[in-house]
Protein backbone atom coordinates (compact mmCIF):
# COMPACT_ATOMS: atom_id res chain seq x y z
CA UNK A 1 0.00 0.00 0.00
CA UNK A 2 1.02 3.40 -1.23
CA UNK A 3 -0.17 6.29 1.17
CA UNK A 4 0.81 9.79 0.58
CA UNK A 5 0.18 12.85 2.36
CA UNK A 6 -1.09 15.57 -0.12
CA UNK A 7 -2.45 19.15 0.40
CA UNK A 8 -5.76 19.61 -1.60
CA UNK A 9 -6.79 22.83 -2.97
CA UNK A 10 -10.77 22.55 -1.83
CA UNK A 11 -12.93 19.79 -0.24
CA UNK A 12 -16.35 20.08 -1.00
CA UNK A 13 -17.32 19.30 -4.29
CA UNK A 14 -20.68 19.62 -6.64
CA UNK A 15 -22.37 16.35 -6.46
CA UNK A 16 -25.23 14.52 -8.80
CA UNK A 17 -26.32 13.13 -5.88
CA UNK A 18 -26.87 15.12 -3.27
CA UNK A 19 -25.68 18.90 -2.93
CA UNK A 20 -22.13 18.41 -2.23
CA UNK A 21 -19.85 15.13 -2.22
CA UNK A 22 -16.53 14.87 0.59
CA UNK A 23 -13.45 13.19 -0.27
CA UNK A 24 -10.74 12.86 2.72
CA UNK A 25 -9.01 10.14 0.50
CA UNK A 26 -8.15 9.72 -2.72
CA UNK A 27 -7.99 6.00 -3.32
CA UNK A 28 -9.72 3.23 -1.60
CA UNK A 29 -7.83 0.38 0.36
CA UNK A 30 -10.63 -1.67 -0.06
CA UNK A 31 -10.33 -2.69 -3.74
CA UNK A 32 -13.82 -4.17 -4.27
CA UNK A 33 -13.14 -5.58 -7.62
CA UNK A 34 -16.51 -3.64 -8.92
CA UNK A 35 -15.79 -0.32 -7.28
CA UNK A 36 -16.67 2.77 -9.96
CA UNK A 37 -14.43 4.64 -8.48
CA UNK A 38 -11.41 3.21 -10.46
CA UNK A 39 -11.87 5.68 -13.11
CA UNK A 40 -10.41 8.20 -10.71
CA UNK A 41 -7.09 7.31 -11.95
CA UNK A 42 -7.98 8.55 -15.25
CA UNK A 43 -7.98 12.17 -13.58
CA UNK A 44 -4.96 11.42 -10.53
CA UNK A 45 -2.39 9.95 -12.84
CA UNK A 46 -1.65 6.92 -10.65
CA UNK A 47 -0.30 4.19 -12.36
CA UNK A 48 -0.63 1.12 -9.15
CA UNK A 49 -4.12 -0.87 -9.00
CA UNK A 50 -7.11 0.17 -7.66
CA UNK A 51 -6.78 -0.66 -3.81
CA UNK A 52 -2.90 0.11 -3.39
CA UNK A 53 -2.97 3.49 -3.00
CA UNK A 54 -4.48 6.21 -0.83
CA UNK A 55 -3.56 9.68 -1.05
CA UNK A 56 -4.62 11.63 2.26
CA UNK A 57 -6.35 15.26 1.68
CA UNK A 58 -4.03 15.93 5.32
CA UNK A 59 -5.71 19.45 5.35
CA UNK A 60 -9.39 18.29 4.80
CA UNK A 61 -10.84 19.80 7.97
CA UNK A 62 -9.22 23.51 7.48
CA UNK A 63 -11.10 23.07 4.02
CA UNK A 64 -14.40 22.38 5.03
CA UNK A 65 -14.55 24.83 8.01
CA UNK A 66 -13.22 27.57 4.94
CA UNK A 67 -15.84 26.21 2.41
CA UNK A 68 -18.91 26.30 4.98
CA UNK A 69 -18.41 29.78 5.08
CA UNK A 70 -18.38 30.44 1.51
CA UNK A 71 -20.76 28.08 0.01
CA UNK A 72 -24.77 27.88 0.07
CA UNK A 73 -25.45 25.13 3.05
CA UNK A 74 -26.56 21.67 1.56
CA UNK A 75 -26.44 17.54 2.18
CA UNK A 76 -22.96 16.47 1.96
CA UNK A 77 -22.07 13.10 1.17
CA UNK A 78 -19.50 11.27 3.02
CA UNK A 79 -17.94 9.75 0.22
CA UNK A 80 -18.50 9.99 -3.12
CA UNK A 81 -15.20 8.09 -4.60
CA UNK A 82 -13.87 6.88 -1.60
CA UNK A 83 -14.78 5.09 1.62
CA UNK A 84 -14.47 7.86 5.00
CA UNK A 85 -13.58 5.15 7.29
CA UNK A 86 -10.97 3.19 5.59
CA UNK A 87 -8.40 2.25 7.41
CA UNK A 88 -6.46 5.31 7.05
CA UNK A 89 -8.98 6.91 9.02
CA UNK A 90 -7.86 4.95 11.90
CA UNK A 91 -4.58 7.18 12.05
CA UNK A 92 -5.95 10.09 10.07
CA UNK A 93 -9.11 10.69 11.66
CA UNK A 94 -9.98 13.39 8.60
CA UNK A 95 -13.63 11.97 7.90
CA UNK A 96 -14.34 12.16 12.20
CA UNK A 97 -12.73 16.20 12.03
CA UNK A 98 -14.73 17.09 9.09
CA UNK A 99 -17.55 15.86 10.57
CA UNK A 100 -16.88 17.98 13.73
CA UNK A 101 -17.18 21.06 11.54
CA UNK A 102 -19.88 20.06 9.37
CA UNK A 103 -22.25 19.73 12.59
CA UNK A 104 -21.16 22.44 14.34
CA UNK A 105 -22.12 24.38 11.09
CA UNK A 106 -25.46 22.65 11.16
CA UNK A 107 -24.57 21.18 7.69
CA UNK A 108 -27.33 17.89 7.14
CA UNK A 109 -24.72 14.91 6.20
CA UNK A 110 -24.87 11.50 4.65
CA UNK A 111 -22.11 8.94 5.84
CA UNK A 112 -21.98 6.05 3.37
CA UNK A 113 -19.27 3.11 4.43
CA UNK A 114 -18.64 0.01 4.92
CA UNK A 115 -16.66 0.12 7.96
CA UNK A 116 -17.70 -0.54 11.46
CA UNK A 117 -14.69 2.66 12.33
CA UNK A 118 -18.03 4.87 12.32
CA UNK A 119 -18.74 3.53 15.63
CA UNK A 120 -16.39 6.03 16.73
CA UNK A 121 -17.94 9.15 15.88
CA UNK A 122 -21.18 8.07 17.74
CA UNK A 123 -20.92 10.96 19.79
CA UNK A 124 -20.42 13.27 16.93
CA UNK A 125 -23.25 12.24 14.92
CA UNK A 126 -25.82 12.41 17.42
CA UNK A 127 -24.95 16.10 18.30
CA UNK A 128 -26.78 16.75 14.64
CA UNK A 129 -30.85 17.21 14.00
CA UNK A 130 -30.02 15.84 10.09
CA UNK A 131 -27.40 13.18 10.05
CA UNK A 132 -27.98 9.67 8.57
CA UNK A 133 -25.18 6.77 8.03
CA UNK A 134 -25.51 3.93 5.09
CA UNK A 135 -23.37 1.29 4.85
CA UNK A 136 -22.75 -0.63 1.47
CA UNK A 137 -24.00 -4.48 1.92
CA UNK A 138 -24.13 -6.45 -1.43
CA UNK A 139 -24.53 -9.55 -0.15
CA UNK A 140 -25.72 -11.51 3.11
CA UNK A 141 -23.12 -14.90 1.92
CA UNK A 142 -19.61 -13.55 3.34
CA UNK A 143 -18.32 -16.17 1.00
CA UNK A 144 -19.46 -14.15 -1.75
CA UNK A 145 -18.57 -10.87 -0.16
CA UNK A 146 -15.10 -12.29 -0.14
CA UNK A 147 -14.76 -12.78 -3.79
CA UNK A 148 -15.75 -9.34 -4.72
CA UNK A 149 -15.00 -7.50 -1.58
CA UNK A 150 -12.00 -9.19 0.28
CA UNK A 151 -10.74 -6.28 1.83
CA UNK A 152 -13.59 -4.52 2.91
CA UNK A 153 -14.87 -5.50 6.74
CA UNK A 154 -17.07 -8.82 6.86
CA UNK A 155 -20.94 -8.48 6.20
CA UNK A 156 -21.92 -9.31 9.96
CA UNK A 157 -19.54 -6.11 11.66
CA UNK A 158 -21.07 -4.34 9.31
CA UNK A 159 -25.15 -5.45 10.08
CA UNK A 160 -23.89 -5.17 13.91
CA UNK A 161 -22.41 -1.64 13.80
CA UNK A 162 -25.83 -0.84 11.41
CA UNK A 163 -27.70 -2.17 14.84
CA UNK A 164 -25.84 -0.08 16.85
CA UNK A 165 -26.09 3.17 15.35
CA UNK A 166 -29.87 2.20 14.97
CA UNK A 167 -30.16 1.32 18.65
CA UNK A 168 -28.39 5.16 19.26
CA UNK A 169 -30.91 6.93 17.67
CA UNK A 170 -28.95 8.02 14.35
CA UNK A 171 -30.96 7.22 10.96
CA UNK A 172 -29.73 4.69 9.24
CA UNK A 173 -29.92 2.81 5.74
CA UNK A 174 -28.48 0.03 3.74
CA UNK A 175 -27.20 0.28 0.00
CA UNK A 176 -27.51 -2.56 -1.93
CA UNK A 177 -25.53 -1.68 -4.83
CA UNK A 178 -24.16 -3.71 -6.29
CA UNK A 179 -26.63 -6.35 -5.84
CA UNK A 180 -24.43 -9.75 -5.71
CA UNK A 181 -25.59 -13.46 -5.04
CA UNK A 182 -27.03 -13.61 -1.46
CA UNK A 183 -28.52 -10.66 -0.99
CA UNK A 184 -32.07 -12.16 -0.61
CA UNK A 185 -30.45 -12.62 3.30
CA UNK A 186 -30.03 -9.10 4.08
CA UNK A 187 -33.96 -8.30 4.97
CA UNK A 188 -34.22 -10.84 7.82
CA UNK A 189 -30.78 -9.81 9.51
CA UNK A 190 -31.16 -5.49 8.48
CA UNK A 191 -35.15 -5.95 10.43
CA UNK A 192 -34.77 -3.24 13.09
CA UNK A 193 -31.50 -2.33 12.50
CA UNK A 194 -32.19 0.32 9.59
CA UNK A 195 -34.83 3.23 8.48
CA UNK A 196 -34.85 2.24 4.84
CA UNK A 197 -33.17 0.56 1.97
CA UNK A 198 -31.82 1.19 -1.54
CA UNK A 199 -31.18 -1.24 -4.00
CA UNK A 200 -28.93 -0.77 -7.01
CA UNK A 201 -26.83 -2.29 -9.97
CA UNK A 202 -23.73 -0.81 -11.36
CA UNK A 203 -21.43 -0.60 -14.62
CA UNK A 204 -19.62 -4.30 -14.29
CA UNK A 205 -16.98 -3.74 -16.51
CA UNK A 206 -14.70 -4.00 -13.73
CA UNK A 207 -15.93 -7.27 -12.09
CA UNK A 208 -16.51 -9.16 -15.75
CA UNK A 209 -13.86 -11.39 -15.22
CA UNK A 210 -14.61 -12.66 -11.73
CA UNK A 211 -17.98 -12.92 -12.54
CA UNK A 212 -16.97 -16.05 -15.46
CA UNK A 213 -14.31 -16.83 -13.04
CA UNK A 214 -16.56 -17.97 -10.37
CA UNK A 215 -19.73 -18.82 -13.25
CA UNK A 216 -21.98 -16.31 -12.13
CA UNK A 217 -22.55 -14.55 -15.04
CA UNK A 218 -26.11 -14.99 -14.96
CA UNK A 219 -25.82 -12.28 -11.72
CA UNK A 220 -25.28 -10.01 -14.07
CA UNK A 221 -28.48 -10.75 -16.48
CA UNK A 222 -31.51 -8.21 -17.12
CA UNK A 223 -33.61 -11.55 -15.68
CA UNK A 224 -31.33 -11.74 -12.41
CA UNK A 225 -32.00 -7.60 -11.30
CA UNK A 226 -35.45 -7.43 -12.85
CA UNK A 227 -36.50 -10.49 -10.98
CA UNK A 228 -34.00 -10.51 -7.89
CA UNK A 229 -34.58 -7.13 -7.43
CA UNK A 230 -38.10 -7.09 -7.30
CA UNK A 231 -38.17 -10.04 -4.69
CA UNK A 232 -35.60 -8.45 -2.60
CA UNK A 233 -37.86 -5.41 -2.92
CA UNK A 234 -40.52 -7.05 -1.67
CA UNK A 235 -39.02 -8.54 1.15
CA UNK A 236 -37.71 -5.82 2.89
CA UNK A 237 -40.98 -4.04 2.95
CA UNK A 238 -42.41 -7.30 4.60
CA UNK A 239 -39.98 -6.45 7.15
CA UNK A 240 -40.79 -2.70 7.62
CA UNK A 241 -38.09 -1.45 5.84
CA UNK A 242 -39.02 0.77 3.31
CA UNK A 243 -37.16 0.33 -0.01
CA UNK A 244 -36.40 1.45 -3.58
CA UNK A 245 -35.14 0.38 -6.65
CA UNK A 246 -32.79 2.62 -8.30
CA UNK A 247 -32.86 1.10 -11.76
Amino acid sequence: MIVREIRAKSILSKSQVYDYALNAYVGCRHGCAYCYAKFMKRFTGHREQWGEFVDVKINAAELVAREVRKKARGTVWISGVCDPYQHLEKRYVLTGRCLEVLIENGWPITVQTKSPLVLRDIGILKRSADAEVGFTITTADDKVRKIFEAGAPPVDKRIDALGILHAEGIRTYVMVAPMLPGAEGLPDKLKGKVDHALIDRYNYFYADGIYKRYGMEWAREGRFFRERGEELRAAFEKAGISCRKLY
